[in-house]
């Protein structure tokens, strides 16, 4: 056990891409917890792109995170010490104590055993749940409809992908290098994928891959890509608006596509966000666990450790050098 606690603070609120003095790594005392308390060490950091967005002063589904605060995160953690009966030591849970070592909570969700701890979040966590709920409660996916899914190689577009094919799409995915389109129709089942990088005529690649049209966009990037996407549209197509992370790192508000043809082809578009379903994870784990185990959804994940590493390793969100869900490791697993 460390002697310190190793924590990412907020230091000043980043302007277009994150840069070095935005987030600085302090360590301050390990907390002692008190009368029904729980003092637990981070195992994994989940990355994503909302920690972007939890960086700004922007109109956000949560609050922001105020500058001096530790950086917020889903985090897997480890019961070091417990005041708390229903707790031991050893204990795996999940938790949301952010980008830090150690931290004191008051209790959290056991982890069931027989599946690697990433799985739990992943797959069998709260992105797992986006492409759960996203493609099946707001997409409404049938047999035979096209579903297209952009950020495909990612934690949620490459499960969404999965579920549509156990549904009976035809599905179409866009990522950002030719081994990442690879391996989403040779490992992951996708129908075709599309290199956004090498592809001259977007508009063209998908009217190619989708000749029937787009029943279902799963959007995780926006831009240029939701812009070829709407031209592309069949009638009474669903856009399940998950994310734009083309976006988030924009100074200036980009040009939006034409909505014209949502118009013509009487298509929806819906946001969500996933912690509106947080009381139905019930229903998502019963069916999602079967489908892991089964080997009917295969998962990757990126793992890069040592707290250090967080700040660096969140730019590979937008560079594209991650593959599956990106975690940071902070400490080993229990043995």
């Amino acid at each position: 056990m460390r002697n310190s606690n190793r924590q990412w603070i907020l230091k000043r609120r980043p302007v277009g891409d994150i840069k070095p003095g935005d987030l600085e790594l302090v360590e301050q005392p390990i907390p002692v917890p008190g009368p029904g308390q729980i003092l637990v060490r981070t195992l994994y950091l989940s990355l994503d792109p909302t920690n972007r967005i939890w960086m700004s002063d922007m109109e956000q589904y949560m609050p922001p995170v105020n500058l001096g605060e530790v950086m917020r995160g889903g985090t897997l953690s480890v019961v070091v010490q417990s005041n708390n009966d229903g707790f031991q030591p050893g204990d795996v849970m999940n938790t949301f104590t952010g980008w830090q070592e150690y931290a004191v909570v008051d209790g959290g969700q056991k982890l069931p055993p027989g599946l690697p701890l990433p799985a739990y979040m992943s797959v069998l966590g709260a992105t797992g749940a986006t492409a759960y709920f996203g493609l099946l409660d707001l997409g409404k996916p049938k047999e035979g409809e096209t579903v297209v899914v952009s950020a495909a190689a990612g934690a949620v577009g490459q499960i969404v992908g999965q579920i549509a094919k156990i549904k009976g799409c035809r599905v179409v995915g866009i990522a950002g290098s030719d081994a990442k389109c690879k391996h989403l129709v040779a490992d992951l089942g996708f129908d075709a994928a599309i290199n956004y990088k090498t592809t001259k005529d977007m508009r063209a690649a998908l009217k190619r891959e989708c000749p029937n049209g787009i029943d279902i966009d799963f959007e995780n990037a926006g831009g240029e890509i939701l812009a070829a996407v709407l031209d592309n549209l069949a009638m009474k197509a669903r856009i399940v608006l998950c994310g734009m992370i083309s976006q988030y790192n924009a100074q200036t508000p980009p040009p939006g596509p034409s909505l014209t043809n949502v118009l013509m082809k009487r298509a929806r578009i819906e946001g969500f966000i996933i912690i509106d379903y947080l009381p139905r994870f019930g229903e998502f784990f019963a069916e999602m666990a079967p489908w892991v185990m089964q080997g009917k959804i295969k998962y990757d994940t990126t793992i890069v450790k040592g707290i250090e590493n967080s700040l660096t390793a969140l730019d590979m969100l937008f560079t594209g050098g991650n593959t599956g869900k990106l975690l940071i490791q902070m400490s080993e697993e229990p043995g």
